[in-house]
């Protein structure tokens, strides 16, 4: 048996990102932007003192991480063709710019997920509680989830 909780960062708190799909065919190979919303879950076996999970005041450092990484930021991927000219908007003093794997929901997913389980070790939560999903959403349609677990092909 397994406990989950889960913590959601609404539209509402702004993390608000500019980035660009530059491999798509479609419009989203512009630089296009959103309101990004994201929910973790987090899930033990076992509770702790408190009969919790996760001590959700606990998280304030991993806001702070979400906010540093994706609040009025211009996310560019590490394998974009244009990567350098978007780098020079930094330069010029009109961007502020997150160089990260990939850029998307299903991208931004994985990153969360991965962040949140460092997180997770470096915050003193040891192996007792682990990041089941982490969903990211670009408005009330579109999200991706990411689970970690990997399909066995």
């Amino acid at each position: 048996m397994t406990f989950i909780s889960t913590k959601t960062y609404g539209h509402d708190i702004g993390l608000s990102s500019c980035f660009r799909q530059h491999k798509a065919k479609s419009h989203c190979k512009f630089l296009h932007g959103y309101a990004l919303a994201v929910r973790v879950e987090f899930e033990a076996v076992e509770l702790d003192e408190n009969h919790w999970v996760i001590d959700f005041g606990s998280l304030k450092s991993f806001k702070g991480w979400l906010e540093t990484t994706f609040d009025h930021k211009l996310l560019i991927a590490e394998d974009d063709p244009e990567r350098s000219k978007l780098m020079h908007l930094k330069v010029i003093g009109v961007a502020d710019i997150v160089l990260v794997p990939a850029t998307g929901c299903e991208a931004f997913a994985k990153l969360i997920y991965e962040c949140a389980e460092v997180w997770l070790h470096d915050n003193g939560h040891g192996t007792r509680v682990t990041v089941r999903s982490v969903e990211v959403s670009e408005h009330g349609a579109n999200s991706a989830i990411y689970t970690g677990s990997g399909l066995e092909l």
